[in-house]
């Protein structure tokens, strides 16, 4: 497809959108821990471990386009986005202490930053998996049709 505006260029977008999402979202997990000094908890190193591949994933998935990229993608970011989710839960109080994994080292509920009264590192966590399972989403539709 040579137009410009066709279904190619705006799935090239969307997957470039997640690139950019999981890029941004390394690298501020990385200067959080290297540059600021924030010891990283059990659950941030796990949210890792599913964000840190995307990067590469996404890279691959663009040049030459992969339109099916939410076919191995969207289970590493839905993973994230539930351990994202079980940290916000910790952070918030709502899971009890006697289940939090983080019983030795550094603390899961430790909050490094408080934005407004309520944006924490996981929460930024949360929201990066959540636009990237709201892209994924939208891009598996619109390759399905």
């Amino acid at each position: 497809m040579n137009s410009a505006s066709g279904p190619y260029n705006t799935t090239w977008t969307i997957v470039f959108l997640c690139w950019l999402v999981a890029s941004a979202s390394a690298l501020g997990s990385l200067f959080f821990s290297e540059v600021m000094g924030f010891s990283p908890c059990l659950l941030c190193w796990y949210q890792r471990i599913f964000l840190f591949p995307l990067v590469f994933v996404f890279s691959a998935a663009l040049f030459p386009l992969d339109a099916k990229v939410s076919r191995y993608a969207l289970p590493l970011v839905l993973a994230g986005w539930l351990t994202a989710g079980y940290h916000n839960l910790l952070v918030w109080g709502i899971v009890p202490d006697s289940i939090r994994p983080c019983s030795q080292g550094v603390s899961c509920t430790e909050k490094y930053i408080d934005l407004f009264g309520f944006v924490t590192i996981p929460l930024l966590s949360w929201l990066a998996f959540s636009a990237l399972v709201g892209l994924l989403i939208a891009l598996k539709r619109r390759t399905s049709k």
